[in-house]
């Protein structure tokens, strides 16, 4: 329990001194669901939301909080704007979670089909996976393994820039030294939620 409140005090941190930080406002609102806060948490995610409506895991996590609140129905109306969210973008791994979630509710969707992109994918662009716009992609992966070219094909470049100024905040703020093991976990987890590859 020690563990979660120090948690929970670091991305409160995190979150009050930049408000605009949704990835701190994300990680606050996991920590408070996972220490059994689910009031505080849907707070949180509501900031999310507000700061970065196409976010999609944060629908089903504020699901998850509500339904454990025993509000069912503003969970069924999270999760359909939630799933509708994720099948637009593509995000296939939320979307088909939420739509478990929405059928043991017994709730029936419409089949969500995959939105095609707004406007054609160019020679040297992608269709970004945090922004949902066609943009100029990464010259180059980021790291030399798999996630690298999953950053390259699904990330663009002002995504990326703007997760390289985010990570240093999360390393200086979190105090991670990053050749701790552990930390390099927490760290990644913090990158793969800004850049919407959870």
């Amino acid at each position: 329990m020690a563990d979660h409140a120090a948690r929970i005090e670091q991305f409160r941190k995190m979150a009050e001194a930049d408000p605009n930080n949704e990835l701190g406002h994300f990680s606050l609102g996991r920590a408070l669901l996972d220490s059994g806060d689910d009031a505080g948490a849907i707070q949180s995610f509501d900031r999310v939301i507000a700061l970065n409506p196409n976010l999609s895991k944060v629908y089903q996590l504020k699901g998850t909080a509500q339904l454990k609140l025993e509000d069912k129905a503003g969970a069924i109306d999270t999760l359909t704007k939630g799933a509708k969210i994720a099948s637009d973008r593509g995000d296939m791994m939320p979307r088909n979670e939420m739509i478990k979630m929405l059928a043991d509710l017994g709730v029936e969707l419409p089949e969500l089909a995959r939105r095609a992109p707004e406007q054609p994918v160019g020679e040297g662009q992608v269709l970004c996976q945090r922004c949902g716009r066609v943009n100029r992609k990464l010259a180059e992966p980021p790291y030399r393994n798999d996630y690298g070219k999953t950053i390259q094909a699904k990330i663009c470049a002002d995504c990326w820039r703007e997760w390289i100024g985010m990570g240093t905040k999360v390393i200086n703020e979190l105090r991670l030294p990053l050749s701790d093991p552990q930390a390099q976990k927490v760290f990644a987890q913090h990158e793969r939620e800004f850049l919407n590859l959870t």
